[in-house]
């Protein structure tokens, strides 16, 4: 029966692979001797499924998941947590910047009567300037999915396995688990934990797949986009009324002498530009219906190693 699950998706950080397994026993050791290591790794260029076959013979509690291209991170983790079998599961990065010996801290605080127990990295090793984009992007991620989110909280956590089911149950073809963990609810608390700088390698994600990334989110968690382009036409609605209120006024008292050409051109190109954008809105909400009735899978399993249920 095991005890303890840990799902950590993989790219591109083949060369800490085997540090980050000897600090995952030592760590889960600690704790109990029933547990998992499930590495899903997600087409990582490094040729990081080698390794992880190899820790898979070595220790029969490494269990591996290929998936059969880049499906991303946060799909990576689903595949994990579908062939999670623990009463608790932590996920983490592959990457060490998420270290393996503070699960003993989150687990500790799980016990305590908390269904999830974040980490949350109240100091950050990362770049200036990927700390500010950060509290920018949750910022404007939580206001337009009208969810809480926190800069200092990713992935990393414990959860109980029927917060996993909870989340597996979700049917969204965009999957992203920190806004998953948040909506399905449960009793949730976090703990500060040290944050280390990354050792290897760089991150996959830049600025525009950040973008695209909370794109897919916003529209996926929440309709709030679309109410808020029906306040927008309402303000400029009541601002042409009022102005159309004005210029006759000022035709009434002889102010207008010789109808101007610029403002009715500006006033096209504007309005124009408006019900573009409006549309645009809606077409992508239309285009993520299409997705969702399309109903292809969200990632794809070439291969495992060490599963029970292969």
């Amino acid at each position: 029966m095991i005890h303890l699950s840990v799902v950590s998706p993989v790219y591109g950080c083949k060369s800490c692979l085997h540090e980050l397994y000897q600090k995952l026993v030592q760590a889960l050791q600690a704790i109990t001797p029933h547990f998992e290591i499930i590495f899903v790794n997600d087409n990582s260029p490094d040729n990081a499924w080698g390794t992880i076959v190899e820790l898979a013979e070595q220790d029969k509690r490494v269990k591996g998941i290929n998936l059969s291209r880049n499906f991303g991170q946060h799909y990576a983790i689903h595949a994990g947590l579908e062939y999670a079998t623990g009463e608790w599961v932590v996920v983490m990065d592959c990457d060490l910047q998420d270290q393996p010996e503070e699960i003993f801290k989150l687990y500790e605080k799980a016990k305590s009567g908390f269904d999830i127990v974040l980490a949350q990295r109240l100091v950050r090793k990362d770049t200036f300037f990927k700390r500010m984009f950060s509290k920018v992007f949750y910022s404007v991620l939580g206001y337009l999915t009208e969810t809480k989110q926190d800069s200092s909280v990713a992935n990393f956590g414990i959860y109980h396995k029927k917060v996993i089911a909870a989340i597996l149950s979700m049917k969204d073809k965009i999957r992203y688990f920190p806004a998953m963990v948040r909506w399905v609810g449960f009793k949730l608390t976090a703990v500060e934990v040290n944050h280390q700088a990354r050792l290897v390698g760089e991150t996959s994600y830049n600025i525009g797949k950040l973008l695209r990334m909370a794109l897919d989110i916003i529209l996926a968690f929440s309709d709030k986009p679309l109410r808020l382009t029906v306040k927008f036409g309402f303000l400029i609605s009541s601002l042409a009324f009022f102005a159309a209120i004005i210029q006759f006024v000022r035709y009434l008292h002889g102010d207008i002498s010789v109808a101007g050409f610029a403002s009715i051109i500006i006033s096209v190109w504007f309005l124009g530009g408006i019900m573009i954008l409006i549309l645009g809105i809606i077409g992508l909400y239309i285009g993520k219906t299409f997705d969702r009735v399309k109903d292809r899978p969200v990632y794809i399993i070439q291969q495992t190693i060490g599963l029970t249920h292969e």
